[in-house]
């Protein structure tokens, strides 16, 4: 065993750095799930910055040092509060907002969500077969981003007003009516949040033909 690990220290050693760097510092998170249609499709791989938000010990979730703030409309992989899976959302809500959605439409502090209709894209629902989702630009609280819908559903359009406490956030996926949320899995606290998500590295098209997505690498988010 000795002479095993001497024989192989520089690899060791390369191993330990990398998980390090890995986690405490940046990391990359395949997209497995539609939940974030249309901003991010199966099969890109984005970059995640570890410290965005929170400085933390090297494979734990203990903060050390705060860093910055999360801002409304930052996309942020987090765990999730109900079983610790690892998840990539939107926040929309900060602390002290008080957060509302009727019929789909949000309302943040008293300010109803403006939707500006963009177009109309084939949304896969499994067994090959696919609906046409309502894309709008959703603009409220001086931010903007690009949402999506689906025709005839209705679970998860409505929600009454929450007050969002101290250190906690309100993620939203931008497939609204396909997400496990903030809906379902409740608020999440700060330090449940590993990073924010800023760059799409690479992507493939894993639900086609695999072939590369050139026009996504690198794209900003």
């Amino acid at each position: 065993m000795k002479d095993l690990l001497k024989n192989n220290r520089g690899f060791l050693l390369f191993l330990i750095c990398f998980g390090v760097f890995r986690s405490a510092i940046a990391d990359w998170n395949p997209i497995p799930s539609g939940s974030m249609h249309p901003t991010l499709l199966e099969g890109d791989v984005v970059l995640v910055n570890r410290l965005a938000y929170d400085a933390k010990l090297p494979l734990t979730d203990i903060t050390v040092a705060h860093l910055g703030d999360p801002a409304r409309g930052d996309v942020v992989t987090f765990k999730s509060p109900r079983d610790g899976t690892l998840l990539i959302k939107r926040i929309v809500g900060l602390p002290g907002d008080t957060v509302a959605m009727r019929d789909g439409a949000l309302t943040i502090n008293g300010e109803a969500a403006r939707y500006d209709v963009v177009g109309v894209a084939a949304e896969p629902i499994g067994q090959g077969n696919e609906i046409d989702a309502i894309r709008a630009t959703e603009t409220v609280a001086s931010a903007r981003r690009t949402v999506q819908y689906l025709p005839n559903a209705q679970m998860l359009r409505n929600f009454n007003p929450v007050t969002i406490p101290p250190g906690q956030y309100l993620m939203l996926g931008d497939n609204r009516d396909n997400s496990a949320d903030s809906r379902v899995i409740g608020l999440v606290p700060r330090q449940l949040l590993v990073g924010k998500a800023h760059h799409i590295l690479v992507s493939a098209d894993i639900l086609g033909n695999w072939l590369p997505r050139l026009e996504r690498i690198a794209q900003a988010l």
